[in-house]
């Protein structure tokens, strides 16, 4: 393990309070009037101006560590908007489990009109799902401490049809068989057997069972753990390690310690680079080398999840680790870009990048904020 990093020169001499302020505004300004947020910045040329359910997934979790529940739901009930939408088409996925890409439930949306876009983008995306009902659950079960009362929860789930739509997600994974159904995973590529795509499943049907109205058969739990168990510590068949398999732990915690040590273990040993952690070996994406066989890009989020996960884990030393480290790869402007090119300083147009934004808040705020007086 090499020296800590010191914070970036940008936030001297600011408190983690000012810092976590500083982030908080990036992120909120890719938020639509509809509560959808962008991936990146609202006039990217690069597409990142749209909606994808994961990333509004892992945008949010920064809000809630803060206790902004109002953006939260603001964010989730256009998400329910949006299947409401196209519940013709989960209807038709539930009837008979779809033959091609395009019957699946997308990914990603237009972030005022709610529309899916027409173009293959990897659209067999399970987890994505997983993440939804997880968030709904968690908001709807999570304890919130005030100085006037504790109540238990922040209704999603308020109407008749939302209760319905919701209820049909399950369904939906149900009739997938989503325990061995292949998809695009987190990185919307390659179509295989995902360990992150059937944890992230699993942890939401067992969360959105928590739900009162909502009935998740115990077997779809049982037949994703059972898989999820025969497949890790790999990813996937192809790929023995990959930076996805950290949402096994946070935020879904869907593995055992020991499954969770080896997990960390080899993303250590296999991924992190200087100024992030690549997704996996051989990724192709923003590969700078020209047989794209090496020199993968380094993903900023990865510092930030790691510092999370060791903060969860109790060791307070290699979260700090982290921390720094992603202290040290903000960009002189304050903004955490998507990724850094292998090997330099140059990173991509993807800036910010809401999820890094994300994460980098969380990671502040459980590191230092959560306990603060």
């Amino acid at each position: 393990m090499t020296e800590h990093h010191n914070p970036s020169q940008y936030y001297k001499p600011c408190t983690y309070h000012q810092i976590i302020a500083h982030h908080l505004k990036i992120l909120k300004s890719l938020q639509y009037e509809s509560g959808l947020f962008s991936a990146s910045r609202k006039d990217s040329t690069t597409g990142y101006n749209k909606s994808w359910l994961r990333d509004n997934f892992y945008e949010t979790l920064a809000f809630d560590v803060i206790g902004d529940h109002n953006t939260i739901k603001k964010t989730y009930k256009a998400i329910l908007k949006i299947f409401l939408k196209h519940e013709y088409k989960i209807d038709y996925a539930i009837a008979s489990k779809p033959k091609y890409r395009h019957e699946y439930i997308h990914a990603r949306y237009h972030p005022v009109t709610f529309n899916e876009y027409w173009e293959e983008w990897g659209n067999k995306q399970n987890d994505s799902i997983g993440a939804i009902l997880y968030g709904i659950g968690k908001l709807e079960n999570e304890v919130i401490k005030t100085k006037e009362c504790v109540k238990t929860g922040i209704k999603i789930i308020e109407t008749p049809d939302e209760k319905r739509i919701v209820q049909k997600l399950v369904w939906y994974l149900s009739t997938l068989q989503y325990w061995h159904d292949e998809d695009s995973g987190m990185w919307e590529e390659d179509e295989e057997i995902h360990a992150s795509s059937i944890g992230a499943c699993v942890a939401g049907l067992e969360m959105i069972k928590k739900v009162k109205g909502i009935k998740v058969h115990p077997r779809l739990i049982k037949k994703g753990h059972a898989v999820l168990n025969r497949l890790l510590p790999r990813e996937s068949k192809k790929k023995f390690v990959d930076l996805a398999l950290l949402s096994l732990i946070w935020p879904y915690d869907v593995v055992s310690i020991s499954q969770a040590k080896e997990i960390l273990k080899n993303v250590e040993y296999h991924l992190i680079k200087k100024r992030g952690v690549i997704r996996y070996k051989n990724d192709h994406y923003y590969n700078k080398n020209p047989d794209k066989y090496s020199e993968e890009a380094e993903w900023t989020f990865g510092f930030s999840w790691l510092a999370i996960i060791y903060n969860k884990l109790g060791d307070k030393k290699k979260a700090k680790y982290y921390e720094n480290l992603a202290f040290s790869i903000v960009t002189p402007e304050g903004t955490l870009p998507e990724l850094y090119f292998s090997n330099s300083k140059k990173y991509n147009e993807n800036n910010p990048l809401g999820w890094s934004e994300s994460l980098f808040i969380v990671a502040l705020h459980e590191i230092n904020m959560k306990h603060a007086k």
